[in-house]
């Protein structure tokens, strides 16, 4: 067992508090500014990120890291409020796609600037070009591991 050293626990500790207040601040912002909760959030930002803003279930899932029956019920719930219609895949009919609508596109353009200005206020305001170029550096690396042993 390889324990961590006190530089790594501290650094590890750290990053583990920054995400979660850092996380949760900004889930509370998004909810009280836009009625969008963090994971509405990161489905519209997804959808909209693709061409004809749809993506399958499985490929979205995937890039949440969410497990199936979480993203079906998620999806469920959008589509009841009417961010987001459920298309079955006319080419393999066990698939289908979740796709925004102009109403979730709406939501999305209005929590957009709202969720921006918080990152800025909360986050990139506290750290310099030099600190982002590193943190960016190191997120890419890790994320491009975790995705390597992933498939």
């Amino acid at each position: 067992m390889r324990w961590l050293t006190p530089d790594e626990q501290h650094a590890w500790r750290s990053f583990v508090r920054l995400q979660e207040r850092l996380g949760g601040r900004l889930s509370r912002l998004l909810q009280t500014e836009s009625g969008l909760s963090a994971a509405d959030f990161a489905v519209l930002v997804n959808l909209t990120d693709v061409p004809e803003g749809r993506q399958r279930y499985q490929d979205l899932a995937r890039a949440l890291e969410w497990e199936k029956s979480r993203m079906s019920h998620h999806i469920a719930r959008m589509a009841g409020r009417g961010l987001v219609v459920r298309q079955e895949c006319p080419e393999d009919g066990r698939g289908a796609f979740v796709v925004i609508t102009e109403a979730g596109r709406t939501a999305i353009k209005a929590a957009a600037p709202l969720h921006v200005e918080a990152v800025r206020e909360l986050f990139l305001d506290h750290v310099t070009p030099a600190e982002l170029r590193v943190l960016g550096d190191v997120s890419e690396r890790v994320v491009n591991k975790l995705d390597e042993d992933a498939s």
